[in-house]
């Protein structure tokens, strides 16, 4: 029922706003490549915002700081049952959604996708956001400057999520021991 449904939401999403546009008798084609054009726009506004956040993240991979970070904070995790291999996939989701899938992708390929590194990994990635991503794109491309709160907010978001994930994980995938 769910693939069938799935199957044909998308046409009938589409005949719906068409038949809304006719009876409205809105120009609809018109409409529609009206807002490609902004979309084009907004596209071409924030190439710069994509471009600065991937150079950060390059640096900060090459710098060889993410390994060092990794270093610094296993033992501390290591208490807490996180896997040192989850420790990148925490570092940069609040940087960039492409390169934490790059290096889920790696983990699952590594581990397999029973284990508990891999579960925990998928729940980060779930419960936390790219926050460095959403507000250089998505503000910049309003021309938002002044966004200390929102990113305050989102990296505290993103605190949690990961905080979460890890006490969630660790009661249901984990075995209990004593």
């Amino acid at each position: 029922m769910l693939n069938l449904l799935s199957l044909y939401a998308l046409p009938v999403l589409i005949l719906v706003i068409l038949t809304v546009g006719i009876i409205k008798k809105v120009p609809v084609y018109e409409e529609f490549t009206e807002g490609a054009k902004d979309g084009f726009k907004v596209s071409v506004n924030i190439i710069p915002y994509l471009v600065a956040i991937i150079v950060g993240i390059s640096m900060f991979r090459a710098s060889g700081a993410m390994d060092w970070i990794a270093s610094v904070l296993a033992p501390l995790l290591h208490k807490f049952s996180v896997p040192v291999d989850s420790i990148p996939v925490m570092i940069t989701r609040s940087l960039s959604g492409s390169a934490t899938l790059g290096l889920f992708s790696e983990i699952a390929q590594k581990f397999g996708p029973d284990a508990y590194v891999t579960k925990l990994c998928a729940v980060i990635v779930g419960s936390s956001e790219t926050t460095f991503y959403v507000l250089s794109v998505y503000f910049g491309s309003i021309g938002i400057k002044k966004f200390r709160y929102a990113l305050i907010v989102g990296l505290l978001a993103d605190f949690i999520g990961i905080v979460a994930a890890v006490l969630v994980c660790s009661k249901v995938f984990l075995p209990n021991i004593g």
